[in-house]
């Protein structure tokens, strides 16, 4: 459903598979870039990056393909109304235009999400209540009988966003944030988020390393605080072309849409379905973690997305677990002290930084995210890279260290 202002008026059209049009992703800190190279790949065109968003065109395939390979997306969403508005009646007047009957059948269900910024609209809820009245009264008054409001599974998951004065409608195709892969049987205490996982995983250059792998330059894959083993699955699926959402099942949110085409769907799947294994990756993907309970976890994990063959797991303190042979990538989410204490995290973390110089080295390639800033200054490294990252609400840093034998002097006069 495509809506538009013409002449003034909000109306609406259906597009066919191939028309093309506008779509947002939504993503985290610092990733948009990487999600923009993501949506490229893919076909998208006009690609823009925003602030923790990228603006897109394309069609309705290009919505389904991104829904279910994108790794560094939170949600697809599918603009389909803008217009101004400069007080509460204003926007309650430009929502009721809208053809609502086009797009949801009286017997179905919504809900809304809203964020609000500016001096004319203050409060995001109360927003959010003038759009559903908006939509239940037009609905009212044409059928007598109105949609129900489902916040767990509506047909239309509606995002609405207010800047100032101008408001724009947006559909959200992925339903649940598109971070809830399917494959956590088991999780610890601080599990990181897929898209993050992925995100950092990119930003460290492991696609470029499995690409470099298939041409004999073998690079590992090495997590030696690896908990319950998502950034080690994310990795996995990346080195086996596994698309984001193939352990999610059918659970997206344009798949209750009525202009939801099963066909194209099916097609679109099978398309990336099949190239599933299609890259030759020699490396080795290595886990490691002191808890021998969140191991097993990890284990669950790892059978339940068959990659348990792919992935090889050690028990243990990361001081005394060597890393592959070889060229190795190594990335890792070490106890921040937030919700994992640890009794002395500067000894912790200088202890991290100890193991990385005396263990790896010239071959290891160490990348950690940490939100604590003061402990980071215990590793004893300077980091050639400080990238800004959320962890959930915290800030964060993901630091790159490169490693290297003898003295740094010694290095660069080489």
């Amino acid at each position: 459903m495509i809506i538009q202002k013409e002449r003034g008026k909000v109306v609406t059209s259906t597009p066919s598979p191939r028309e093309k049009f506008k779509m947002v992703a939504k993503t985290m800190v610092s990733l948009e870039e990487v999600l923009a190279d993501e949506l490229r790949a893919l076909g998208a065109e006009n690609v823009e990056v925003l602030t923790r968003a990228v603006e897109f065109e394309g069609d309705m395939r290009l919505l389904y393909r991104a829904n279910y390979c994108c790794r560094t997306a939170l949600a697809i969403l599918k603009p389909f109304a803008e217009f101004e508005a400069n007080n509460d009646q204003e926007l309650y007047d430009q929502v009721y235009k809208i053809r609502w009957e086009k797009m949801l059948d009286v017997d179905g269900t919504f809900m809304i999400d809203s964020t609000t910024s500016g001096e004319v609209f203050t409060h995001s809820y109360y927003a959010a209540l003038k759009t559903k009245d908006a939509i239940v009264d037009r609905f009212r008054r044409n059928f007598g009988k109105r949609p129900s409001i489902d916040t767990d599974q509506p047909n239309y998951k509606l995002n609405l966003h207010i800047r100032d004065n101008h408001v724009t409608l947006l559909m959200n195709s992925s339903g649940d944030s598109l971070h809830k892969r399917g494959y956590r049987q088991g999780v610890g205490v601080a599990p990181i988020n897929e898209v993050l996982a992925a995100g950092l995983l990119k930003l460290a250059g492991w696609t470029q390393a499995i690409k470099q792998s298939s041409n004999q330059a073998i690079i590992n894959f090495y997590d030696p605080m690896c908990g319950s083993g998502t950034m080690l699955i994310e990795a996995a699926m990346m080195a086996n072309c596994i698309p984001a959402q193939y352990y999610r099942g059918n659970n997206f949110g344009f798949m209750r849409w009525k202009e939801f085409n099963l066909g194209e769907w099916k097609s679109v799947k099978a398309e990336e379905d099949r190239k599933i294994g299609s890259i030759d990756f020699e490396g080795e993907i290595w886990g490691n973690d002191i808890d021998e309970q969140v191991i097993q976890q990890c284990e669950r994990n790892l059978e339940y997305t068959k990659l348990h063959h792919d992935v090889m797991l050690h028990i243990g303190d990361f001081v005394d677990q060597e890393p592959p042979e070889g060229r190795t990538l190594i990335v890792t989410n070490p106890p921040y002290g937030e919700r994992i204490k640890v009794e002395d995290l500067n000894a912790m973390y200088e202890k991290l930084g100890d193991t990385f110089k005396q263990k790896y080295g010239k071959d290891c390639d160490v990348w950690l995210i940490t939100s604590d800033f003061e402990a980071m200054k215990h590793i004893g490294l300077h980091p050639s890279k400080k990238i800004p990252v959320q962890n959930g609400s915290l800030d964060c840093r993901f630091l790159h260290f490169e490693l290297y034998e003898g003295s740094k002097k010694a290095k660069y006069a080489e």
